[in-house]
This record gives C-alpha cells, structure tokens and sequence, in this order.
C-alpha cells in the first residue's frame, strides 16, 4: 500500500519575471526549502541522480515494465541525500552530495520524495562537464536548472514496500565493514568482467592487488556479489570517480549468501548501491530488523532519542548517549528501533547513522510484518512455555521446540527455520521466546 498524504501550499508555483518561483508544503517549518544553489560537480551528480532514478524505475527480478517509483530526498546540515530501492526491492541506491558538491545555501532539512520522470532524465541527461546546475530542493519539489531551461517535478506518494525496506537496511549495513578500495580504472576493467543483466549466479569478490578476483566460493575477507548485473547503474557516475569500496559482512568458508555495498567516490559525492543476497530476495522481507521491533524495552528509549536527533550529517552515537543519560548499547537500539519507522538510516563511509523522517507513522512497519503479528499473537494466547534457555511453543495444529544456542541465536524445529537457517531473521516461533525472554538475544 502507498502512504497517501495531503498538502497545502500559499500559491502556486510559476515562473515570474524574477525567475522560478516554487511553493513547498508541511516539514520542520511551514513551506521550508532545503537547498537552493549549484553543485559543483554537475555532470557527476547529474550521473548519480539518474542511477537513484534508474534503480528506483528497474525490476531486478523478474523484469517487466518500469517501476516508476520516486526518490527519497533527504536535507540535512552540509548535505543532501538522494535514495530509492528497485521495482522488486532488492537493490537500495543512495547518492549522497557532500559539502565539496555543494555551492549554496542549505536553508532548512528535511525529507520528501519526487517523481523523476521522462522530461527531468532528459533534461539531467544533457548536463554536460561544464555547464552549471542549479538545484533547488524543498519539501514539495526538486527543481533541477539547465541552460535548457527547469522541469519542476511533484511529490507523489511513496510506496509502502519501501519502508520495511528502509528498516532492513539499516540494519544490515550496520554490521558491514571495509572490504576492498580499487582506484577507477581497475573498477571499470573489473565491473567490464561481470556477468551480463540477468544473470542470477551468487559470486564472491576476493582481494587481489590492486584489483578484485571474481570467485565462486566463500573465503574470509570476500564480498558477496549476487546477480553482478544489478551493479550497471554505477556505470555512468564511473567515469568521474576516484575509488570504488566495497563493505560487506564477515564471512567465513562456506558461509551463505550476504548483502553487499558497493560505493563510487568521486570526491564531491558518493553513488552506493546496496545489493540483497540473492537477486529474487527483497530486502524488505529481510526480517534484520524484527528483533528491534519486538523489544518492548526499547521504544521509551526510541522516544527519547528520536526527540534529540538534530538532522547533523551524522549521528554520534556517544553523544546521543551523554544527551539521553543511556549506555551506548541503548542508544544504539533505539536507533535500530527509528530505522524501522524510516527515521535513522546508515552510511557505511561514514560508519554512523543519519537522520531522516518518512511519512509513516512508526507501527506501519510492525503491522506489515506478518510474523511479528503473528508472534505477540502467541505471546497473547500464553502458547509460550519456557524450560531454561529453550521453550515449548504450542499452536492450534502444532508444537514446535525453540532451542537458544550459546551465542544468544535461537532455532526452531518449524518448517519456517528449517528452509531458511536463520538468513531471513527469526521465526515467529523464535521471536515469541524472545519476547518472553528476560533480555532479548540476537535473533536468527
């Protein structure tokens, strides 16, 4: 289902003798602007807004018409961040325009989504190495500014997959870790060696020089890289880049298939593209994020904190914990807790979180977990039965045995966990125990 919002504005926009006059709606103040001046980059970030576009407009899986969804645009202090997912939301795309991008005043933050259509590709698509670019960002409307002339594109409503996407992604990359950094050239030769669009084979990206080595087994220090197809949308910002990284999780000889990041830098913005394990998995059935959402504990917390986010370019997360009298470890899972309703996310450049706010209500994204529900469902009706570290979890056809293991990990004798192995979060089973549970352990 799609968030449906309503907005208000003074008049409408137009453009007058003076120039292009927008109008902008609801956000931190009435009818604020995020940003209005020149990127100093403009053929790169021309580049990068229409990767964002063209992730958020492709089905990775099982390809069929264009999406057509809409970018989240995010205004903070020294920054804008433009992000989306794909049509089957396995691929999360982020540009982030740093203070060296920008050439103007950032006036206010916030975030909104817009529809990047036809004209405005156009339009982006005829920047060339020096002609300006002026861009306007408000709340309502992103405005981009040629010497062809402006295209003033309208917010539309934001798709409601997006936002179980959001909250599990922050939470996978928040576990990622420096991998690999090559220089453009090698990225290019090796991005030329990947397998064609379409191809779904599961590979891993291994270390080797000053280039990378495509393998088809696990070994520690690899990047996962599923489907190599879906990295054709960094092609066009390659050209203006300095390095290519790579983040991903540890893993070790014969570990499953993980998500991965792989991130251009061209010195004055970074283009990512986040991948899901395997091409047919969306992230927004990840299930990385139901252990916050089940922790009871923690939404008092999430309360407090939220309350002391101030839209910094990063979250300090010892700060926070000094503002909130809280140990670093609360601070941190209350913000686990904000991600799921949209309002936190996670560079893995900068190793912090960062600010936004979506526009959902924060239970939207435990309502839309079928088992969340369906695990305080057994809590309600008392179907968990502890015995030490295990319990007995009893439901109308079945009986299932929840086993926690001593690294706090909990498996179940379910069909759920026997078909995945703990790769797609818990359970309901499993996450019923740990709601019982005196503290709540790492879930899988």
């Amino acid at each position: 289902m799609n968030a449906v919002q309503t907005y208000r504005y003074l008049q409408p926009s137009a453009l007058r003798a003076a120039g292009l006059d927008l109008q902008t709606c609801g956000g931190p103040a009435a009818n604020p602007r995020f940003f209005a001046g020149f990127l100093t980059a403009p053929a790169a970030a021309a580049a990068g807004l229409l990767a964002v576009a063209e992730v958020a407009r492709t089905r990775y899986h099982q390809p069929v018409n264009p999406a057509s969804l809409d970018p989240v645009v995010t205004g903070s202090r020294g920054r804008l961040r433009f992000e989306s997912f794909s049509g089957c939301c396995g691929v999360y795309a982020r540009m982030d325009v740093l203070p060296a991008g920008l050439d103007g005043e950032i006036s206010g933050h916030g975030t909104t989504n817009v529809d990047v259509n036809p004209p405005l590709r156009e339009a982006l698509a005829r920047v060339g190495g020096i002609e300006p670019l002026h861009m306007a960002v408000g709340p309502d409307d992103l405005t981009v500014s040629t010497m062809d002339g402006s295209v003033v594109e309208r917010k539309v409503p934001l798709p409601g997959r997006w936002l179980r996407g959001f909250a599990e992604v922050h939470v996978l990359t928040a576990g990622f870790e420096p991998r690999a950094e090559i220089a453009a050239a090698e990225a290019a030769a090796f991005l030329r060696r990947l397998p064609a669009a379409g191809d779904r084979s599961v590979l891993w990206a291994v270390p080797a020089g000053r280039t990378l080595r495509l393998t088809s087994r696990p070994v520690p220090g690899a990047v996962c890289l599923a489907g190599a197809g879906r990295l054709a949308a960094l092609r066009g910002v390659l050209r203006h880049a300095r390095t290519l990284r790579v983040y991903g999780p540890a893993v070790r000889t014969g570990s499953p298939a993980v998500p991965s990041t792989w991130e251009l830098d061209t010195g004055a913005l970074r283009l990512s593209l986040t991948l899901s394990p395997e091409p047919y998995r969306g992230f927004s059935g990840e299930g990385a994020a139901l252990a916050a959402l089940a922790g009871d504990d923690v939404v008092d917390d999430a309360e407090l904190v939220g309350a002391l986010l101030n839209w910094d370019p990063t979250v300090d997360v010892a700060a926070l914990a000094d503002a909130a009298a809280l140990p670093d470890e609360r601070v941190r899972a209350a913000l686990a807790q904000l991600g799921t309703a949209g309002r936190v996310g996670y560079d893995v450049a900068d190793g912090a979180y960062f600010h936004r706010v979506m526009p959902y209500d924060a239970g939207r994204a435990e309502r839309d977990n079928p088992r969340l529900v369906g695990a305080r469902a057994l809590v309600e009706r008392g179907a968990v039965e502890r015995d030490g570290e295990n319990a007995t979890v009893r439901t109308d056809a079945e009986t299932y045995r929840v086993r926690r293991h001593p690294d706090g990990a909990y498996s179940c004798s379910c069909r759920w966990w026997a078909r995945h192995r703990g790769q797609r979060g818990p359970c309901r089973h499993a996450l019923a125990v740990s709601m019982v549970a005196a503290p709540v352990g790492a879930l899988s």
